[in-house]
């Protein structure tokens, strides 16, 4: 039961890491008016000024790492929550 949890947990993980980075994306394009400088649009890179670029990455990095904690967190609660009910069983 518990690989499965984990396999659950990775998969939403995932999920909400590609949520969270479209998200970021919607918001920094309403917010500048500008596409993000991601590494793979040349165009957008060459528009952004670095302060642009550095701003993107700390808010896409800040976002990621809150994605990663909460997902953490809601796996092991989770799996703590299964092995109590597995345990009363």
């Amino acid at each position: 039961m518990n690989v499965l949890l984990k396999v659950f947990g990775s998969v939403a993980s995932i999920g909400a890491g590609f949520v969270g980075g479209k998200l970021v994306d919607v918001i920094w394009t309403k917010a500048t008016g500008n596409k993000p400088p991601k590494p793979g649009d040349a165009d957008a890179q060459a528009e952004a000024t670095m302060r642009q670029a550095l701003g993107f990455a700390v808010v896409s990095a800040i976002v990621a790492a809150v994605i990663q904690v909460l997902t953490n967190r809601g796996t092991q609660r989770t799996i703590r929550h299964f092995n109590k009910t597995l345990d009363e069983v």
